[in-house]
């Protein structure tokens, strides 16, 4: 039977690697998990109490398609605390996670054919999904001159218009962030030549330094994608929101609407109680700086010296092109011969990323210290680097 061109698509490598190390730990191996951007605290007690009351109210319906209004006041008012910006809650819409979020945000701002930059490394969905959409990924290649991040310079140097750009501040796979001077130059850049700008905020709130500015803090044409999976460690609840221009909601309103009914209504509940634990999340930002020290510190005595700037997120993105040509076959012997499961480059970047890994440290601090002393060992015996090499 024919099957559509969509679904041609590549896999999601870090939840190739997930399936994998969860097999090696039905063996009995002990695994550190380092393959994917999943915080491991859990949602926010005032998230999970709304949880529990709800569950012992009337039943649960279909909420409105945008989201309960409850919810979207709650992200206005984080909007005005967190960036002094106003936002009507019309101009926001709720979907399940922010990869719903991507998806109608992508279908609202193009047609098929128009063309899409992005920086390479960059988030794997948003090139698959802007595939499987018959949208043109135009990949923007990045390097540590940029801090893996675009610049207009890129932009000029491309052969063709683009109609849309996506950037990451903090980025994911980099952990990079944009200066609040370079993102207001992007942001001003793409409003004057007409290009829809689309702003992944999903790691605001972790940090290590400055905080991050809003592209709302500079205009009201771009589109921002926010997510409670990772500042409030809320993944599996899948809530996500995005918040549009006036002329775009209603339509991005409509399409969640025939995708998706309406999100969660428990999730709803638990994501607006979400903002009264800031207090909780803050505690486990300081343990993701910790962990980040550890590996800072520890990481390049062990050979891996090769390291893009860590500035938020919780993600180490490494250059292991002494030691491999072939991330994937890197990270598959570092995982059966030291037990630490981490994505190889290829899901972030097709073209250099076969000689980079991407390591995630939300786990436990005694967890980051125990990786190091592995890979110390693990280096030595396979490149003859480390410690006492």
């Amino acid at each position: 039977m024919p099957v559509s061109r969509r679904s041609q698509i590549p896999p999601f490598h870090a939840l190739e690697v997930l399936a994998e190390a969860n097999a090696l730990e039905a063996q009995g191996r002990h695994i550190i998990h380092m393959e994917v951007g999943q915080p491991s605290t859990g949602a926010p007690r005032p998230a999970l109490e709304a949880a529990r009351r709800a569950l012992d109210g009337p039943a649960f319906g279909y909420t409105e398609g945008a989201g309960q209004p409850a919810l979207r006041r709650r992200i206005a008012d984080h909007y005005r605390a967190w960036y002094g910006v106003d936002l009507p809650i019309e101009r926001i819409v709720i979907t399940h996670g922010a990869s719903g979020c991507f998806t109608i945000a992508f279908l609202a701002a193009f047609d098929a054919g128009a063309r899409v930059a992005m920086a390479e490394p960059g988030y794997t969905s948003y090139r698959n999904v802007l595939k499987a959409l018959n949208i043109e990924v135009v990949s923007i290649e990045t390097g540590p001159e940029s801090r893996f991040q675009p610049t207009v310079a890129h932009l000029e140097a491309l052969d063709k218009p683009i109609d849309g750009l996506i950037v990451a501040s903090p980025s994911n796979p980099t952990s990079t962030t944009l200066k609040p001077e370079e993102l207001e130059t992007l942001v001003r850049y793409c409003e004057a030549k007409g290009i829809t700008l689309i702003s992944d905020e999903i790691y605001h709130g972790l940090t290590y330094g400055a905080a991050t500015r809003s592209a709302l803090n500079y205009s009201q044409a771009p589109i921002v994608v926010n997510s409670f999976s990772k500042y409030f460690a809320m993944t599996g609840w899948r809530m996500g929101w995005m918040v549009l221009p006036d002329d775009m909601a209603r339509t991005a309103e409509k399409l969640a609407q025939n995708f998706f009914l309406s999100p969660s209504a428990l999730s709803q509940i638990a994501a607006t109680a979400a903002f009264d634990g800031y207090d909780e999340a803050e505690i486990a930002v300081k343990r993701y700086a910790e962990n980040r020290r550890v590996l800072l510190e520890g990481l390049p005595g062990v050979g891996f010296t090769r390291i893009a700037p860590i500035d938020g997120a919780f993600y180490v993105w490494a250059d292991i092109s002494d030691y491999s040509m072939d991330s994937t076959a890197f990270c598959r012997r570092m995982l059966h011969e030291a037990g630490i499961a981490a994505t190889p480059g290829i899901d972030f970047d097709p073209f250099k990323g076969h000689h980079y890994l991407r390591m995630a440290f939300a786990g436990s601090t005694d967890d980051m210290v125990q990786v190091v002393d592995r890979l110390d060992g693990w280096m030595r015996r396979s490149f003859g680097v480390g410690k006492v090499a």
